[in-house]
């Protein structure tokens, strides 16, 4: 049974969404994660760069 399936065979169902191959991929991947970290960096350094 998949998972999704098992959510909605409770009687009171989640509505939270479960999230696919892809979204666990990308959340597990060290290498995508280093990336976002560097992109998020680099724009409060120019957030806070604007504001002084």
């Amino acid at each position: 049974m998949k998972q999704e399936e098992y959510n909605f065979e409770k009687e009171q169902f989640s509505l939270t969404m479960i999230p696919g191959k892809f979204a666990r991929a990308m959340r597990t991947c060290v290498i995508w994660q280093f990336f976002r970290f560097l992109v998020l960096n680099i724009k409060m350094i120019i957030v806070v760069g604007k504001s002084h």
